[in-house]
């Protein structure tokens, strides 16, 4: 049962169909699952710093079952969307009734679409890759494979990754600069790697322009069998699904910076994350809130992340401090005095 912990996010996929299924106040019950109920039992439950031991990593990374815990979001993920665009159709509906189902859907697209894609897109085998763009697909941030991997991961806490946030920025300015910013990132990554084969950035070997073609197709393609109004619903839950990915990426990574060393900065660290071992957040979005060892050994599966001592902590879970982002005022309050004492730490340690 251990081993199938992860399969608690289920809940939202659950929740997220009765959503589609119900009117009124029973159609945010996703909204609520993910920011009211979850956040709460957080603030009840201690962090577990608790790490496995080496032989119990060898066995997990060779038990397929943490594997197909992944694949399955993929068809679960078209199955709700599907069922969504479906529920979008009905006579009848309230303006609430369609703002709790785009939520619904958009929650849908940020915690299984593009977190599980994080995870499928850093693997090598070609068939996860694959999984892992089809289900970005479902968000309209196809870009992101290419950007995340070949962009972020190399440039992560510093000025040149537009997915890092500095300190003092707010979460609102940060959700422009990151996306516009990410999405240019990616057209300029693949034109670097098709120049080095000796190809046209304009050619159909170029991603980019795959992606924008496959995501245009399949947007149109909605409109047509479900009718343009419908179309419109997807995009805003798409939208939303990309922002709540960008609002982590805010949290991840705010106001930490790695230091220069000649031309170079120093190698990316577990202090150049922040990281979570609230238990709720690290089992609905595997692991991902254990951020210092991805980006430390970004090729370490997500049932073998460590907790790192090293590694700064936030107060709360992803879902607490994705709340705490939107209000500027008591982010501030809250993060700046740690960051400050990080400094200071690191000033007083290299003294």
């Amino acid at each position: 049962m251990n081993r199938l912990k992860y399969m608690n996010v289920l809940v939202l996929p659950i929740l997220a169909w009765v959503s589609f299924n119900t009117h009124g106040w029973l159609t945010y019950l996703p909204l609520i699952e993910s920011f009211v109920l979850i956040p709460l039992l957080e603030l009840a439950y201690k962090p577990n710093t608790e790490n496995l031991t080496p032989e119990q990593e060898e066995e997990r990374k060779k038990d397929p079952i943490f594997d197909w815990q992944l694949y399955i979001m993929v068809p679960i993920q078209f199955l709700l969307l599907g069922t969504f665009l479906l529920s979008m159709q009905e006579i009848g509906l309230t303006l609430a009734d369609k703002i709790g189902r785009i939520t619904a859907m958009g929650l849908m697209c940020g915690v299984i679409g593009i977190n599980v894609a994080h995870e499928l897109g850093h693997r090598k085998e070609k068939y996860e890759q694959h999984m892992a763009k089809a289900l970005l697909l479902t968000s309209l941030y196809m870009h992101f494979f290419i950007e995340h991997n070949r962009g972020h991961h190399r440039n992560v806490s510093t000025k040149e990754d537009p997915s890092s946030a500095r300190y003092g920025e707010l979460l609102y300015t940060f959700w422009i600069r990151s996306v516009v910013f990410a999405y240019l990132s990616a057209w300029k990554l693949e034109a670097e790697r098709l120049k080095k084969k000796g190809k046209s950035a304009f050619s159909l070997q170029n991603e980019m322009l795959q992606f924008q073609l496959i995501q245009i197709g399949f947007t149109v393609g909605i409109g047509l069998l479900f009718g343009w109004s419908v179309m419109g619903y997807f995009i805003l839950a798409a939208v939303m699904g990309f922002l709540l990915l960008e609002t982590v990426n805010y949290i991840e990574h705010y106001g930490l910076e790695r230091d220069r060393k000649g031309d170079a900065y120093e190698r990316v660290m577990p202090h150049h994350s922040w990281n979570s071992d609230h238990r709720i957040g690290r089992i609905i979005l595997f692991e991902l809130s254990r951020h210092s060892d991805h980006h430390y050994i970004a090729s370490r599966k997500y049932q073998i992340l460590r907790h790192i001592d090293e590694s700064p902590q936030m107060p709360t879970g992803y879902p607490g401090m994705m709340i705490l982002a939107t209000i500027p005022p008591l982010w501030f309050s809250i993060m700046n005095p740690r960051i400050k004492r990080i400094k200071s730490e690191g000033l007083a340690q290299a003294a």
